[in-house]
């Protein structure tokens, strides 16, 4: 028997999803995380798991891992205290930026907190051209100048970043060395590492992030390291990154930057591999966990893979599934805000003390609060029965909040949920409706420990007919982890306008990035037969800040190559736009190739329609508020493991299983199809 692992560690709950290749047997399980430590959760929820199924961790042939240890640390401002070394006159570009206000209208918006303090931002004497020519020699007495002054404010992590590093790297690279010799214990990254490409500020704020997260990083990644040997685990564990793939724990440690949207990116990747079984091409991801809910839109059953994103108010530059994220998740704590109304999120109870029915001491409602209160969540237990909750602290905290409000209890839990929706709404159109696409075209896939109990009322604001609930969607971003390949991404700016002359220097631009791309997939393991590499171009128009990423043929760079480009780069323009400027100069601004090492992934193979009568998996009835049937109604429950393919629920209903629960409205219909995927659609 050969075991596959996938392990999620979330914000609430520490997901772990377990697969025999033989027999396709899917085990799941689910534990608390441990916030002060991750790590111990997740060695914990591995530990159970293998002890439910039987077998020792030396029989596990693969652990795919993903976190938001990175992600959280950002966000709560948790990293380590870090200098930066930059060209001389470039101290204040991390507090300047791009001079835009984050709200154009709010007067009293707040910029994030700069990660370093100018007491700890350094200039050195140095200076690059654009073009490669060094105007000013690198003064290294100035670096062991600034080396020192580090080691006396006792800085944990420095970044350095030069003006033109990415053109010409030499001087990033010696610093570096100096910084070793003068202190050997301090973490520490450049910006040609991190992120080769222009544009200055954001290159910058990547390499300041990186060196911010990386301790911390660091020691997550060697403790959890040591307990996973500890348990007898043989193999070499893989880290997700924020693009979908895995890599080695020891890159994840040097490049924490690249995994700062590690949990929520596999949730998408196993959102694809579902949609592309079910026949599904397009589809807009629904993953609401315990402290927020990540969106993101498949089309033509591919999610968007951009290079830059601002990642909780921080420019990061680095390869990452275009997800987006808002504080809305079964933890999120309403409140009424100073205008008396009601608010929900993004403030969050956590996995401890988590939700007042947990009876662990909160005292603030929370969304989970509200659905025991309405009974869409079963009111005496959650886990399948291993744990117990207490409904009636949830009526109390609520009938607190009811009771400044001027509402009665049920009213006021509806609208906790009412608010929840509209906010996770809202994040949907950001990535659908403003970027021109019509949600109403799309099918919801909700997945996360809460996604399915939201996603009838959240498909139903926008319009949205269809809703696909994966076969474990507590758990899914465990699973993506099982279905996802080793992989990384290399990238070099070498601006330049379309013409027939440049064949040679798109031939040496690709030919560096194919060279570090074979390197490490050497020291991945990756056989020859097992790689895939994948080249495209950022283009636009002479004069444009932005660009748009084209494909690039495969075979050898030809003058077909160059008309293949322009075409791709119009077309991509007008999707994007609108229009296409005829006539207009077209540059070649950064090359990029991806590294893909195809590894064994689970599989699911397809199960034979047992007919509609669903009756055999009912487990009984209890009421549950539903407004759209004016109150409490009667709710058949049924247990999503007993369910079999071609099985038909007419709603108002509820589906349970271990790790969520389903909620079917009046009016919705639902079916599980050959893939054990329960399809729910509105009439």
């Amino acid at each position: 028997m050969v075991w596959r692992i996938g392990v999620d560690s979330g914000g609430t709950f520490t997901d772990v999803c377990m697969f025999e290749d033989a027999s396709g047997e899917v085990v799941v399980w689910k534990v608390s995380s441990t916030p002060d430590d991750p790590s111990r959760g997740i060695a914990e929820g591995v530990q159970q798991g293998i002890e439910n199924i039987g077998i020792a961790a030396g029989e596990i042939a693969y652990l795919g891992h993903g976190t938001t240890v990175g992600t959280n640390a950002l966000i709560q401002h948790k990293g380590v205290k870090t200098g930066l070394v930059t060209t001389e006159g470039f101290r204040d570009l991390l507090e300047i930026g791009r001079q835009k206000r984050p709200d154009l209208y709010d007067l009293q918006a707040d910029k994030p907190e700069v990660l370093v303090a100018r007491s700890l931002r350094l200039e050195v004497p140095e200076r690059v051209r654009h073009d490669g020519r060094i105007e000013t020699a690198l003064d290294e007495t100035a670096v062991r100048d600034a080396a020192r002054a580090f080691k006396e404010a006792g800085v944990a992590a420095v970044a350095v970043s030069f003006l033109y590093g990415f053109v010409r790297p030499e001087h990033e690279k010696r610093v570096l060395e100096i910084l070793r010799e003068e202190l050997p214990d301090v973490f520490l990254t450049a910006g040609h590492e991190v992120a080769p490409e222009f544009r200055e500020y954001e290159r910058m704020s990547t390499a300041v992030v990186n060196a911010y997260l990386g301790p911390v990083m660091e020691t997550y990644i060697h403790r959890l390291a040591g307990r996973l040997k500890a348990l007898g685990l043989k193999v070499a564990p893989q880290l997700t990154q924020s693009n979908g793939g895995v890599i080695g724990f020891e890159q994840a440690a040097r490049l924490p930057v690249r995994t700062v949207l590690s949990g929520p990116s596999t949730g998408v990747v196993a959102a694809q591999a579902i949609g592309q079984m079910t026949g599904m091409d397009r589809i807009i991801t629904f993953d609401m966990g315990g402290t927020s809910s990540d969106v993101a839109l498949l089309h033509d059953g591919q999610c968007r893979l951009t290079s830059e994103a601002i990642v909780h108010g921080y420019p990061i530059k680095a390869p990452m599934l275009d997800i987006h994220t808002v504080g809305a998740g079964g933890g999120s704590i309403a409140h009424i805000d100073s205008g008396g109304l009601l608010k929900v999120g993004p403030q969050s109870c956590g996995a401890f003390p988590g939700p007042v029915c947990y009876d662990k001491g909160s005292t603030e409602p929370a969304v989970t609060d509200a659905n025991v209160v309405l009974q869409t969540l079963n009111p005496t237990h959650l886990l399948a029965g291993r744990m117990a909750i207490r409904q009636d602290l949830s009526k109390a905290a609520i009938g607190r909040l009811a009771e400044k409000l001027g509402l009665d209890v049920m009213a006021t839990a509806q609208g906790i949920i009412a608010v929840v929706t509209a906010n996770m709404a809202r994040a949907i159109r950001v990535i659908s409706v403003q970027r021109g696409h019509d949600p109403r075209d799309y099918a919801l896939a909700a997945f996360g420990g809460a996604g399915p109990l939201h996603a009838a009322r959240l498909a139903r604001e926008l319009d949205m007919q269809r809703i696909l609930v994966p076969r474990y969607p507590g758990i899914l971003c465990a699973m993506g982890l099982l279905l996802t390949d080793l992989r990384a991404d290399f990238a070099t700016t070498r601006l330049m306008v379309m013409k027939a002359d440049i064949l040679p220097a798109i031939e040496e631009a690709f030919a560096g990035l194919i060279r570090d791309a074979g390197r490490w997939l050497d020291n991945e393991g990756i056989l020859p037969a097992s790689r895939r590499l994948t080249r495209t171009v950022d283009m636009r128009y002479q004069g444009q800040n932005y660009e748009l990423s084209v494909p690039l043929p495969d075979g050898p760079v030809t003058k077909a190559t160059l008309d293949a480009l322009v075409a791709g780069f119009e077309a991509a323009h007008k999707r994007m736009y609108g229009f296409i400027a005829e006539g207009e100069t077209v540059q070649l601004v950064t090359f990029r190739v991806e590294a893909a090492g195809l590894v064994r992934k689970a599989r699911f193979e397809p199960m034979t329609d047992q007919g509609a009568d669903a009756s055999s998996a009912r487990i009984g009835a209890r009421e549950v508020w539903m407004p759209e049937a004016g109150g409490f109604v009667s709710c058949p429950v049924y247990s999503r493991e007993a369910l079999a393919t071609g099985n038909r629920i007419a709603g108002p209903a509820i589906v349970e299983q271990m790790d969520t629960t389903t909620v079917i409205l009046p009016g919705m219909t639902a079916h599980v199809d050959a893939y054990l995927n329960l399809i729910l659609e509105d009439a």
